[in-house]
């Protein structure tokens, strides 16, 4: 009964880091690139709309602000990355290190800011998870039409070809460094309007929110991915899939913590389901593949006689 009764709420806040997921997606997936910078502008998105909203700014502004501080951080570790030359893991963490003095500075130096949900017009609250499913439900199939429609553009194409096949896309004149900035600061950028709406559903930001979301959102990932492949492999089923996999995740996440698990423990479980959906394809091929027994054609007398005469 208690587990019914949380069900609407996992449901709501697995819309929501479903939404971050598919920008992990978009830097693991189509640019090939693990960005750690998400653990940092998941929750530069939740500072700038925390802080937006308790100073009177409409709820939707607040999103698409956040959304543009989630884009610049990207752009920064594309730069770093491109321009400098850092490694793109080395890039992501330090991107990372910095917002965490940036999102200081956005909430004044506080680790926490927090405002009364009755006092503002949110686009989400925890206080009614049915309105926030719908809500989270119409934004998620808007932003999934405007990612299709840009990812088969000119512009998309390239994106995708470039996280496909770099040395490809650069001997056919494609500016790949440009693509790999602008694919992380599309990717973070929805990182980050995901968390606007993580601090509308909570009423706060919290300083310390960020840390793990590349784990839950590669966990979303492979949970999705490990089914919607299965049903139609194009890149709208798996965005779909990616959003269902962050629904999963936090009906388990719910779940275990019903059944008494302590909280300490949570991010050794995110890390474990990410483990298992990693290990299972290749322990599959590697430990429970059939092997095709060789198979050996008769020879014929006629045809060993003949090669007899042929030696001969």
């Amino acid at each position: 009964m208690f587990f019914l009764n949380a069900l609407p709420g996992a449901i709501a806040e697995g819309l929501i880091w479903g939404l971050m997921a598919i920008g992990v997606y978009i830097s693991y997936k189509i640019l090939d690139i693990a960005d750690l910078t998400v653990d940092g502008s998941i929750c530069t998105g939740m500072c700038v709309c925390a802080v937006l909203i308790k100073s009177g700014v409409p709820a939707w502004i607040s999103v698409l602000a956040a959304f543009l501080a989630g884009a610049a951080a990207g752009v920064v570790t594309g730069l770093l990355h491109t321009a400098l030359g850092i490694p793109s893991i080395l890039a992501g963490i330090l991107s990372q290190l910095m917002l965490y003095s940036v999102n200081l500075a956005i909430l004044g130096g506080k680790s926490l800011v927090s405002f009364v949900g009755g006092q503002h017009s949110l686009m989400l609250s925890m206080s009614d998870n049915i309105s926030s499913i719908i809500v989270a439900g119409i934004i998620i199939a808007a932003i999934i039409i405007v990612l299709w429609l840009f990812f088969y553009t000119e512009v998309g194409l390239t994106l995708k070809s470039t996280g496909d096949n770099p040395d490809m896309s650069r001997t056919q004149g494609i500016d790949v460094k440009f693509n790999k900035v602008l694919g992380l600061a599309i990717s973070n950028g929805i990182v980050a309007f995901a968390g606007a709406l993580l601090a509308q559903y909570k009423g706060s930001a919290n300083i310390n929110d960020g840390r793990g979301a590349i784990v839950i959102g590669l966990a979303a990932i492979f949970i999705g991915l490990s089914v919607s492949m299965k049903i139609k492999p194009n890149f709208v089923v798996s965005l779909i899939g990616v959003i269902g996999g962050g629904i999963v995740y936090y009906i388990i996440y719910n779940f275990v913590i019903l059944l008494g698990l302590k909280t300490d423990y949570l991010k050794m479980l995110s890390a474990i389901i990410v483990a298992i959906f990693l290990a299972v394809p290749y322990i599959k091929g590697e430990y429970f593949k059939k092997q095709k027994p060789i198979k050996i054609k008769p020879v014929s007398s006629a045809e060993i006689n003949a090669g007899g005469d042929a030696n001969a």
